[in-house]
């Protein structure tokens, strides 16, 4: 089977990886950096302007500061999320990371039934053997029924 075939996954011999990862513009690396600066800049306002007697800006920049650092720890946490399916060989395994807390499901590849969760533009509930797991939250909604037919077609095939 090739690439062609599959517009998400990645064939690599008889396996078939789908990795489906969050889009994040800035690593957690990086994110630190530009919180730093943010830092700098916005502290260094309020130092200039505690010098010149209005001492609430300082406060203020803190609290500012603090809040837009609280923001960023909550994106960094969720910056690696990410779902992963395998297929290889008799088994589908799906992988779910999310802030740090992994989620794993194997289901034996005869019985998995692959369904929108509610519609067509829901998430995708993999099922089988009394288990159940969604996935497809990182696919734009439209597109999740693409993905739905590569996970089903890569099943039926042998």
């Amino acid at each position: 089977m090739s690439n062609q075939a599959y517009q998400f996954a990645q064939v690599s011999g008889p396996s078939i990886h789908w990795r489906l990862k969050r889009n994040c513009s800035f690593t957690p690396v990086q994110l630190g950096w530009v919180y730093m600066l943010l830092c700098a800049v916005s502290l260094g306002i309020g130092v200039f302007f505690w010098l010149q007697g209005a001492t609430l800006v300082l406060a203020f920049a803190g609290l500012e500061v603090a809040v837009v650092g609280l923001a960023f720890l909550a994106y960094a946490r969720h910056a690696a999320d990410g779902e992963m399916i395998s297929l290889q060989g008799a088994n589908l395994v799906v992988e779910l990371e999310t802030a740090g807390r992994l989620e794993r499901a194997e289901f034996e590849r005869q019985w998995v039934r692959v369904e929108p969760k509610s519609g067509d533009l829901s998430l995708i509930e993999l099922s089988g053997q009394g288990r159940s797991i969604e996935v497809g939250r990182f696919v734009r909604p439209e597109l999740r029924q693409v993905l739905a037919r590569e996970i089903r077609k890569a099943l039926r095939s042998a």
